[in-house]
């Protein structure tokens, strides 16, 4: 899901939202130097802040796509979002559901949005489900207004209490997380602190 709507469509409904977490495939706990299959930076950028060592390798395709090049090519593990596993019955694929204190979910992860025409959200407003919009919208938020989109190394999370969001060296060499309730707020200081921490790096390299 973008951080922002498309012109001229809206968010009509949010259903009830499934588990955000991401999920490790293949293996229960990271190991030094394990080869990790994913295309996305975000997860990359945690994964090497968790163990430095591991070898990230791009990983493309649908989940039973990527599921079976995880032995075709030999991969230790393969990392994806644990909803689209347990929508399709894939749940015993997973060895470790990372906790968002690790591995911080994409905004909007787990969640299935109904995108109608403006004007027209009464035609799919009695599915919609308030709480996951105001968590859901609050991460879209948050995500926005720091810059960063589903190729970039940001995430938000909200959990019903808080706002968690990080930005994150693709290399995981730093990563800064605050939690808050202010979308606007938590991009601030997190965009105030990502310039910090590129300036400290570029100092030391």
């Amino acid at each position: 899901m973008t951080s922002s709507d498309t012109d001229g469509l809206v968010v009509g409904a949010y259903l009830p939202r499934e588990d955000a977490r991401d999920a490790l495939c293949g293996v229960s706990e990271l190991r030094p130097e394990m080869r990790i299959g994913t295309a996305s930076i975000r997860r990359r950028s945690q994964l090497l802040a968790l163990e430095p060592t591991l070898r990230i390798e791009p990983l493309r395709g649908n989940i039973d796509t990527r599921l079976r090049k995880r032995g075709e090519r030999g991969l230790d593990a393969v990392v994806l979002a644990a909803c689209g596993l347990d929508r399709l019955g894939l749940a015993g694929e997973i060895g470790r559901r990372f906790p968002p204190d690790e591995v911080l979910p994409e905004a909007g992860q787990g969640a299935l949005a109904l995108q109608v025409r403006a004007g027209e959200e009464e035609l799919v407003a009695p599915a919609d489900d308030p709480e996951t919009r105001r968590r859901v919208e609050a991460e879209r938020a948050c995500v926005f207004a720091i810059g960063g989109g589903c190729l970039a190394p940001v995430a938000a999370h909200h959990d019903g209490e808080k706002l968690s969001a990080l930005i994150a060296a693709e290399d995981g060499s730093w990563v800064e997380r605050r939690s808050g309730d202010d979308p606007a707020i938590l991009a601030a200081e997190l965009s105030a602190l990502a310039d910090e921490s590129r300036r400290t790096s570029d100092t030391h390299a």
